[in-house]
């Protein structure tokens, strides 16, 4: 069975908005205010550590990781507790996503998301059961770029990991894709679009409407 593997954030979704709104909530608890602004989207979609150490850097304490590990958690619930007020899909994902469902391909998503906000996000979306399989951050041993967290998902999806691509929109789903011997494609609209083609992808996309064509050009 061949499968097509998503990433999320940046990937099919827009979720730097939300992401940036509970860093910011916890710089204001430490009481120095909102420290992240729109420009920094390519950072949130990057994660929660990675938006926390560019908070303490513009205070001067780059490398205040016990800061960091305790505001880590801080942020998650922050996160949960407001996921969906700015995140939207990007055009096009869900109706390229279900095309390729209809078309017999197996669809799931591997992020680097905590699985439970995963679930949270897309269920809020409304759009979690059109996927075979979602695995998070924390749902195996490895994540990305671990080959494995992609090879599972495939699995868990009913699909053959040899027979699969990934979606992503930085270079560690490149490295992923790479590593498990698939191609890989990234989305060229995202915060980081201007630069994934020095990546060299099987295929950047313009738009959603291209994947389906991509997919079955890459997968045969």
């Amino acid at each position: 069975m061949r499968t097509v593997v998503f990433d999320l954030d940046g990937t099919l979704a827009d979720t730097s908005g939300d992401l940036l709104a509970a860093a910011n909530a916890c710089f204001r608890d430490m009481g120095v205010g909102d420290l992240l602004n729109a420009a920094d989207a390519g950072v949130a979609l990057r994660g929660g550590r990675a938006m926390l150490r560019l908070g303490m850097d513009r205070l001067d304490r780059a490398g205040d990781e016990a800061v960091i590990d305790r505001y880590y958690p801080v942020l998650l619930e922050a996160y949960a507790g407001a996921i969906d007020v700015h995140t939207v899909l990007y055009p096009g994902a869900m109706a390229a996503v279900e095309r390729l469902s209809d078309e017999g391909y197996r669809v799931a998503i591997c992020t680097n998301k905590p699985e439970r906000l995963a679930r949270l996000l897309l269920e809020r979306l409304g759009v979690l059961d059109v996927f075979q399989a979602l695995t998070g951050a924390d749902t195996l041993a490895v994540r990305k770029p671990d080959p494995e967290h992609l090879r599972e998902t495939v699995r868990r999806a009913g699909g053959d990991p040899a027979r699969a691509l990934m979606v992503g929109d930085t270079v560690t789903d490149h490295d992923t894709a790479r590593a498990a011997g698939v191609p890989s494609v990234l989305v060229g609209f995202g915060p980081g679009g201007a630069m994934v083609a020095d990546l060299r992808p099987e295929a950047v996309l313009g738009h959603y409407d291209e994947l389906p064509d991509v997919v079955r050009r890459l997968i045969s």
